[in-house]
């Protein structure tokens, strides 16, 4: 019985210089470049740009650059197996890894409208918001109902 102590107390302190760690990098990439990176409501820079993270999950991404459209949208980063419990104890233990992922994204070029295409969506909304006052049926009157004597 104190052999197996022994060697339980010796895999425990052996384990513990054993002990690697993981690195987790995100790279976002636009086509152009040089567009301004919000991470969850945090400029992180110009792209392309490479930020370490702690989590895995739902990240919310704003890209702007001059003379392209805003783009604003929600990418989600899953976790993979390996990076669940029991089996991240054991990978992580052994070994230092570097977790990367890329992300890519196509800015498109901001064009300015027809100045005829828009009076005529304003035209429409204006006949769809307009109603004609004589086109509401108001409501009925309710009943009077009388009352037995």
């Amino acid at each position: 019985m104190t052999v197996r102590k022994l060697f339980l107390s010796l895999f425990f302190i052996i384990s513990c210089f054993c002990i690697g760690c993981v690195e987790r990098k995100l790279t976002i990439v636009t086509e152009p470049a040089g567009a301004m990176v919000t991470l969850n409501e945090e400029q992180i820079g110009l792209s392309p740009v490479t930020v370490g993270f702690e989590w895995y999950g739902d990240y919310s991404v704003r890209l702007a650059k001059e003379g392209y459209i805003t783009t604003s949208t929600h990418r989600n980063l899953p976790r993979p197996l390996r990076d669940r419990f029991p089996l991240d104890l054991l990978d992580d233990m052994f070994r230092t890894r570097i977790d990367e992922y890329t992300w890519n994204f196509k800015l498109e070029p901001y064009q300015k409208p027809d100045k005829e295409e828009l009076i005529d969506q304003a035209v429409a909304l204006r006949k769809e918001a307009l109603v004609e006052p004589n086109s509401i049926i108001p409501p009925p009157k309710p009943k009077k109902v009388k009352q037995k004597k």
